[in-house]
């Protein structure tokens, strides 16, 4: 069994049309993808942290957790582009305290720590372990590309028992940067050692999608919060709500 066939077989109980190809996709079907590099929350899913600021304040929990997480972003793009350089863990705090000031919330340093250590904790998906699996007994090479620190991957891999999965495990903290930073997607093809054209990209933002697809990755959206594309001029090659239709996207690439 070809890996084409191996891969149809582990999406045979993914409905026709689950995920949406663009043309982008369809103009690229010949091209095989030999290995797939995934923004890390693609696989590790970060709701208990938001569910925790909600019981940590009631009635505030969404408002906080909308703010930390748009300044956490913009905090790392900030630094980045000015060269005043702090890794995600040290950006995502310093975006809670913002947030909770803004929200004029009593953010003791016990309920920061709580919420910091929630980051920690982190697991996979449900979805994400048999697709993983799917993908890497197929022989397609398998990589996390993330902005999160090493020590923040290594934790959700391990409370998600995905030890072996992983080919390469790439911290943007190695090259003092973010994504979409080109010199972060560029981490791929050198871990990898293949051809651009043979890498696809998972990622979790519409905003990693255009940045990976400038770089000229392939790129699939795992869209599991539903959103618009992103008016950027470009648009993912497949779209799906979570990584297992990521498997069939794949083996229409082959």
């Amino acid at each position: 069994m070809n890996r084409r066939d191996f891969l149809n077989l582990a999406a045979a109980g993914v409905a026709a049309g689950l995920y949406e190809a663009t043309g982008q996709a369809q103009a690229a079907t010949d091209r095989e993808i030999k290995a797939i590099a995934f923004d890390a929350f693609t696989t590790f899913d970060p709701r208990p942290v938001f569910a925790l600021a909600n019981e940590l304040f009631p009635g505030k929990g969404p408002e906080l957790s909308n703010a930390w997480r748009i300044r956490q972003f913009e905090y790392q793009w900030l630094r980045a582009l000015s060269g005043h350089y702090a890794d995600f863990w040290q950006a995502t705090e310093e975006a809670l305290v913002f947030a909770a000031n803004l929200l004029k919330l009593d953010l003791s340093a016990d309920k920061r720590d709580r919420l910091m250590q929630a980051y920690l904790e982190l697991q996979a998906w449900p979805d994400a372990g048999p697709a993983l699996r799917s993908l890497k007994d197929s022989g397609v090479r398998l990589a996390l590309l993330s902005n999160a620190t090493p020590g923040m991957l290594e934790a959700w891999i391990r409370n998600s028992g995905l030890e072996s999965m992983y080919e390469h495990v790439l911290s943007t903290n190695a090259i003092r940067t973010y994504k979409p930073d080109p010199r972060a997607y560029q981490m791929g093809v050198g871990a990898f050692g293949l051809q651009l054209e043979e890498i696809a990209f998972a990622a979790f933002g519409g905003w990693d999608v255009a940045g990976a697809k400038w770089f000229g990755y392939t790129t699939f959206w795992v869209n599991r919060l539903g959103l618009p594309v992103e008016e950027l001029g470009v648009a993912p090659d497949g779209i799906g709500q979570s990584l297992t239709e990521l498997v069939p996207f794949v083996a229409s690439q082959a």
